[in-house]
């Protein structure tokens, strides 16, 4: 089967076709499919536009046509175009007109089809039409060209590409023929089996570079299956052009930033939104409803653990898929999800926690969850805050790092397919380990348990999901090599066990600190506390339910409405703020008295600018009087009042505040739903907008082309007419002279500038009064007539008067062809002169006897 090469191209794309085309190698033995978008509703004339440049024959796909090496084919106009096993199927577009990603879902199915020897070029276009696909074809190690941005007429597509670390070559359209052709030859010698054995043998050259990986990155690739490691080593080598595995060892040891780029080449990072519906939809149906609607009424944290998430597609797709079960199930108990999601790939992980994914992931995720789950935000979309905060994202190799325990869930999509048995036996245990009974592991498409039956069991197999079994599973034995950085854990030095210190003065300020400093808290401006100095339990306790580190939450009975006060007044007079005695907690359960004081940090320099520390003083017992005490009913009376007109300012001040909240949201709400209805429009107002200007684009270089070839056909015309030196004129239906050749003028006295004027309006050297008249009659009967006719001059024409017709077979005006014939009339007239002459002798000799008679 030969290679196939992918080519999209968009906007301006035409001049960028041929010039690729152009610079083809003849006898490449490669297939090129050409995808671009094309007005659904025109016949479109590519093909016979790419004629032109290449000898290879140039043809519109057909339904279930295979392809043949030296061919290049042509999507056909409102079509989506797939491949299976070489051979070429087309599908009708889900969406006539709009965002339409025809480059994608093509450049997709070739890298689903053909692997390692797919081939993806993304030339001039608009857009991000092709990115998706392009990195699709990157992650099976096939081959990305795109052209040069400067070089293309629009730059958007080659760009997006360009700026998502994709392309494995920039490069002219003209170049890109022998680019690929070198790169797939060498691909083929590299890849023969008797110089990878001799490699090997020689040196162990991919032990080698496993070790070298080992020591540049801190990961052991060692235990990836050998086809996958080496099948991204020969990319690598592929692109740097060399043959052989050891001249590539000594290129990494000169070269240490290619072990990154090899690094980075070696994390697979193949993902997309909800990949495998079917699958997604039986995991909502048979392990999340069943986990939401088993919760008990008090609500439960559900744990789940999403292994090499890679730029988070699927953290983010688990998330949306439970937010959907629970709006649909609304259990009576809270039920919320916690998820881990992790990679050994840093940089995926970063884009993984902003979020923010590019306009094509509509070819993946429906229009409903698009506004349900996403905001749209500068040219893509970013994960609504509900789902994100939903994900917790870190770095980790799965392989050495410690696994996360008491899960639900644990999701491994399409990891284990690259790492070898030995491997796989060590971490199904191990996600054994980390699942609590009953909990569900989720595998690829491609993946299985093996023999790891008594761990698990099958809960759908075709959707790739298993129950944890009962079996049991103990971390000593799972094998896990957990590592240990030169760091360890950054404790400081006298915290290491047996350490001590012998300096007095930090002994002596503990002591200080722990008996005799007031008990504090140290807190920002919204009330967060920072940190706790002494023993606060008598003023602060945790409020019940979800941890909350708030002051004004945890601070008990009699102490939340003064710290509801003092808090903003110290803030705003920037000044110490005390109030005194103060009775904390409810009588007769542990009431305590203390004096409270904000103290509020306002210094520029200091590192604790703008907080408020908090320090309660706690009263001598001999303030509170005895229980059998008449109470001092003035003071106390003073501080009711006082604590009584705070209370009531403060709930002013609270109901004004909610009031005007209230207000501000409903405003915000409604102008938001008014600005994302406009930017839904202006979204779609756009899209529809470029894909006519693409469309328009290339109508215009069509008719571009067909301007050019009627202005070649119109010049052999007028060549073909001069050469034949025969006065023609051509006249429209009302004998107006619509075109005529150079010998017309020697008959009518015709000049450029008469086009268009009548023919009776001319002078004529024909003595041929009834030419109007007969010209009329033609167009009435559509017979031609054919008349000899004098000049004033004694020349003589053959005129001809015949219909005009179009194309189309309809009659719009009349031909004349006038043929000059003076020769053959004098020849004529010299020959009827000498038969006279014959005949006349004739007569006077036969009458000469009857005279002499």
């Amino acid at each position: 089967m030969p290679p196939i090469i992918g080519i999209g191209a968009s906007a301006g794309g035409l001049a960028a076709l041929k010039g690729f085309l152009e610079g083809v190698p003849a006898h490449s033995g490669c297939a090129f499919v050409i995808i671009q978008h094309l007005d659904p509703t025109r016949e479109g004339i590519l093909v016979s536009l790419l004629q032109k440049s290449t000898p290879m024959p140039v043809s519109e796909v057909t339904d279930g046509v295979r392809v043949a090496p030296d061919q290049v084919y042509v999507i056909p106009p409102g079509k989506d175009l797939s491949v299976l096993k070489g051979v070429l199927h087309l599908l009708d577009p889900s969406a006539r007109r709009g965002l339409r990603l025809p480059i994608d879902f093509f450049f997709r199915a070739l890298a689903a089809d053909r692997g390692e020897s797919s081939v993806g070029v993304v030339l001039s276009g608009t857009g991000y039409d092709g990115t998706l696909g392009i990195r699709a074809i990157r992650d099976h190690a096939g081959l990305t060209l795109v052209q040069d941005p400067d070089e293309a007429e629009s730059s958007g597509m080659p760009r997006s590409v360009i700026d998502a670390g994709l392309a494995d070559h920039v490069l002219p359209v003209r170049a890109m023929g022998k680019q690929i052709v070198s790169d797939l030859s060498r691909r083929r010698c590299i890849g023969q089996s008797p110089a990878t054995v001799e490699d090997l043998a020689q040196g162990h050259a991919l032990e080698k570079i496993v070790l070298l990986l080992r020591a540049r990155t801190g990961h052991d690739f060692s235990n990836y299956k050998f086809n996958t490691l080496y099948r991204r080593v020969e990319r690598r080598m592929s692109l740097h052009q060399l043959e052989r595995l050891s001249a590539y060892v000594q290129f990494l040891r000169d070269n240490p930033q290619e072990l990154d780029l090899l690094f980075k080449e070696l994390l697979i990072g193949v993902t997309s939104f909800f990949r495998d519906p079917m699958a997604w939809e039986a995991l909502q149906q048979k392990v999340l409803i069943p986990l939401i609607e088993s919760a008990p009424p008090q609500g439960r944290v559900l744990r789940a653990w999403v292994v090499g998430c890679s730029t988070g597609e699927e953290a983010y797709s688990q998330a949306m898929a439970f937010r959907e079960v629970l709006e649909r199930c609304a259990p009576a108990g809270r039920v919320t999800l916690q998820i881990f999601a992790t990679d050994l790939n840093g940089h995926a992980i970063e884009k993984a926690r902003q979020g923010l994914y590019p306009a094509n992931i509509a070819a993946d995720v429906s229009p409903e969850r698009l506004q349900h789950f996403f905001r749209e935000e500068a040219g893509g979309y970013r994960v609504s805050p509900a789902v994100r905060e939903m994900v917790i994202f870190a770095m980790q190799d799965v392989i050495m790092d410690p696994p996360f325990t008491r899960l639900d869930l644990v999701i491994c999509r399409n990891l284990l397919i690259y790492l070898n048995t030995d491997l796989q036996h060590k971490l199904l245990p191990l996600f054994h380990y980390g699942l609590l009974p009953g909990g569900t592991l989720f595998l690829g498409n491609a993946e299985s348990i093996g023999g790891a039956r008594e761990l698990f069991t099958p809960l759908d197999a075709r959707a790739h999901l298993f129950r944890r079994s009962e079996g049991s599973t103990h971390l000593g034995d799972l094998d896990v090599q957990s590592r240990i950085t030169d760091r360890g854990m950054d404790l400081p030095p006298d915290a290491a066990p047996g350490a001590h210190s012998d300096n007095i003065q930090s002994l002596a300020e503990r002591i200080l600190l722990e008996r005799f400093t007031p008990p504090a808290v140290l807190v920002n401006g919204e009330g967060d506390i920072l940190y706790v100095f002494g023993h606060t339990g008598s003023y602060l306790e945790p409020a019940a339910g979800r941890a909350n580190w708030n002051i004004h939450v945890m601070a008990r009975e009699g102490l939340r409405q003064e710290l509801a006060v003092m808090l903003p007044r110290a803030v705003r007079e920037a000044a110490p703020c005390t109030s005194q005695e103060i009775k904390v907690g409810h009588s007769g359960h542990g009431q305590v008295m203390a004096d409270v004081t904000v103290y509020p940090v306002h210094e520029d320099t200091h590192p604790l600018n703008g907080m408020l520390m908090i320090v309660f003083q706690p009263l001598p017992s001999r303030y509170d009087p005895p229980a059998d005490a008449s109470p001092d009913v003035p003071r106390r009376e003073g501080r009711v009042r006082k604590l009584e007109e705070a209370l009531q300012q403060a709930q002013h001040e609270l109901r004004m505040t909610r009031e005007n909240m209230q207000a501000s949201q409903e405003e915000l709400r409604s102008a938001n739903e008014e600005l994302q209805s406009t930017n839904e429009e202006l979204t779609t107002s756009k899209e529809e907008m470029q894909s006519l200007n693409e469309e328009l684009q290339t109508v215009n270089t069509e008719l571009e082309s067909k301007v050019e070839a009627l202005t070649q056909a119109n010049s052999d015309l007028k060549n073909l007419l001069d050469s034949t030196d025969i006065a023609t004129v051509f006249l429209n239906r009302d004998l107006c002279i619509r075109r005529f050749t150079m010998p017309a003028q020697k008959i009518f006295k015709l000049i450029p500038v008469d086009v268009g004027r009548p023919l009776s309006d001319i002078v004529t050297d024909l003595d041929y009064a009834g030419l109007q008249a007969e010209a009329l009659e033609v167009l009435r009967s559509l017979a031609p007539i054919t008349r000899e006719i004098p000049t004033r001059d004694g020349r003589w024409y053959q005129v001809k008067i015949m219909p005009y017709r179009t194309l189309d077979d309809v009659i719009d005006g009349v031909v004349l062809t006038l043929m000059d014939i003076t020769q053959a009339k004098l020849l004529e007239g010299r020959l009827q002169g000498m038969q006279n002459a014959s005949d006349i002798g004739g007569l006077e000799s036969g009458n000469a006897p009857e005279a002499g008679r």
